[in-house]
């Protein structure tokens, strides 16, 4: 997707030198790089290309790591050396935990693969007051926002399509009818205070001068 950073490692067997120039270093990118992860990938730009030394622009948008692997073996391949091997991964993939989760905030997943039990664990599981049966996967897919829902109590989540994370996902644990009800009770609590003791107030003043 755009946005996305993508370390990129192309080696060969027969000729490494030749394929440093695709592999970006602290040298290139500056001493900051050994700090900062981002400076070593590649940005996919808001078209959805990167831009490879000696192969130029590569589209990239929409494709699996797998076929973004494929595809670039096959570039370089074509326009450089006849054997690269050609490593991808994802910088700056995180997922989102939002809701009725103890910790909730943003996440980095470093191996890039992560199960929907996985990514709650992370966010300290759910509060006493989540709802198991309404956990919401907000996802977006080819340029759309999808929504899918969870219940953990059931089996079928080991066997659902979405059950591994993808980058930029985000999940949503939904509050249940106890928490629902405690924050009305709890935002009404100070306006009622403030009624009564006005009203507490003037009867004061009236009684008094009555």
């Amino acid at each position: 997707m755009p946005n996305d950073n993508l370390f990129i490692r192309v080696t060969s067997a027969l000729n490494s030198s030749a394929v440093d120039i695709f592999n970006i270093s602290q040298g290139q990118s500056g001493s900051a790089a050994s700090n900062n992860l981002d400076l070593l990938g590649y940005l996919v730009d808001s078209r959805g290309n990167i831009n490879l030394p000696t192969v130029g622009e590569v589209h990239v948008a929409g494709l699996t790591k797998d076929e973004v692997i494929q595809l670039l073996q096959k570039e370089i391949s074509e326009k450089y050396i006849t054997d690269p091997v050609v490593n991808v991964r994802i910088l700056n993939y995180k997922i989102t935990i939002l809701g009725e989760v103890n910790k909730p905030g943003v996440y980095s997943v470093m191996d890039e693969r992560i199960s929907l039990p996985q990514a709650l664990a992370l966010a300290g599981d759910l509060t006493i007051y989540g709802q198991r049966r309404n956990v919401q996967l907000t996802r977006i897919e080819n340029g759309e926002k999808k929504t899918y829902y969870f219940d953990l109590t059931s089996p079928e989540i080991f066997s659902s399509p979405n059950y591994y994370l993808v980058q930029n996902d985000v999940l949503y644990v939904s509050p249940n009818g106890t928490r629902v009800r405690s924050s009305t009770t709890n935002q009404n609590i100070p306006l009622t205070i403030s009624i009564v003791t006005a009203l507490l107030t003037l009867a004061s003043f009236f009684i008094r001068y009555k």
